[in-house]
């Protein structure tokens, strides 16, 4: 088992060594260990192998000048000029959460960034400044729209975070998919199959093998099945595609740029980089804020009262789940599986850097 410090000092020193200032390399590392204490490893250290590729190929920034492009006293575009992005979108949330604290709202729409992790951790930014936050990020094109064998969109995750005043914050954190793509590749490592329903063979078949987009195969939109509601995923998915990038300027669906090297660069593009959207809502812009807390609690204790059915033991509110197991992984330290701490020694041992295996 890893510490979270041991862990985080890594991540740092690994984007110190690709060329990342002390402050971006931290606020790269942050998200990488927020993935893995609210376990969710598909978006941990699993990323780091990727990033380094990436660098390796000359495809991201490490000195990227990221700058609003387009404003108004609510909004603003921002381009990450081909940043990490975690470092892109640590600062879209950042320009989202002041724009909100003149205006009563913020929003943030980025082009020229990359992969950024879990989208909770953007949203959950304003949380401390008394406010709703909300996220949604394009990705590797790999998901089939319905009735398609065509890979067109990303897994497209949406993120929101409330407060409350007695309980922790309600976060849904979601990807308009059964499954991350990242959950995929982790049970590939593992040698394990995947329901049906989560990816299909490249002739539309269903599939259980996690592998099977690197066959020529794709993903499914939430819902599986038409007969599932397929096609409502498909629509959640083509929102975060046109918040993140139609309205940015960047890569939509297919033009993508792919968020591992090992997938080359698309030879047309209809934008710059990779497309997020951010929201801060402030809540006394709407309503006094203790009035507005106090009735997140009711809304939190009616939900958990609710009966549960057989077979379980309670009802939980979004974002109960990763709070326990955070509390879980603090006590017991973050499991790393061995394919994983190989990819980072060999990592550590190419910058000259040190990693220790077995912990």
């Amino acid at each position: 088992m890893y510490t979270p410090e041991y862990l985080e000092d890594f991540t740092i020193r690994v984007f110190e060594k690709m060329g990342c200032s002390k402050e971006d390399a931290t606020a790269a590392a942050k998200v990488f260990i927020a993935a893995e204490l609210n376990g969710l490893p598909s978006h941990g250290m699993l990323r780091i192998k990727d990033y380094f590729q990436l660098w390796q190929a000359e495809r991201i920034n490490v000195k990227p000048n990221i700058r609003i492009v387009h404003e108004s006293p609510s909004t603003a575009v921002v381009d990450g000029d081909g940043a990490i992005g975690m470092i892109a979108a640590t600062r879209s949330m950042e320009i989202a959460i002041e724009k909100a604290k003149v205006a009563g709202t913020g929003w943030v729409s980025t082009r020229g960034s990359n992969h950024y992790g879990i989208a909770g951790y953007y949203s959950k930014m304003a949380l401390e400044h008394d406010m709703i936050g909300i996220c949604m990020t394009i990705a590797n094109p790999v998901v089939a729209p319905t009735w398609s064998v065509t890979p067109m969109l990303g897994t497209n995750p949406i993120a929101v975070a409330i407060p409350s005043k007695s309980y922790p914050p309600f976060v849904a954190d979601f990807s308009t998919t059964p499954i991350a793509r990242g959950k995929l590749a982790v049970a590939g490592k593992k040698g394990e199959k995947v329901p049906l329903g989560y990816v299909q063979d490249k002739y539309g078949n269903p599939s259980d093998n996690p592998d099977i987009i690197k066959e020529g195969g794709s993903m499914l939109t939430l819902g599986g099945s038409y007969e599932h509601g397929s096609h409502k995923g498909y629509c959640l998915s083509a929102i975060v595609d046109i918040f993140s990038c139609v309205l940015s300027g960047a890569n939509f669906g297919p033009f993508c740029p792919p968020s591992v090297a090992y997938l080359p660069l698309k030879d047309e593009k209809v934008g710059e980089g990779t497309g997020h959207f951010f929201g801060a809502m402030r809540i006394d812009a709407f309503q006094e804020k203790d009035a507005f807390l106090s009735q997140m609690d009711k809304w939190i204790e009616t939900f958990k009262s609710a009966k549960p059915g057989v077979g379980h033991e309670r009802v939980l509110i979004p974002g109960e789940p990763e709070m326990e197991r955070q509390e879980r992984i603090l006590n017991e330290g973050i499991s790393i599986i061995e394919p994983i701490q190989k990819e980072m020694k060999e990592i550590a041992d190419s910058l000259n850097l040190e990693f220790q295996v077995g912990m």
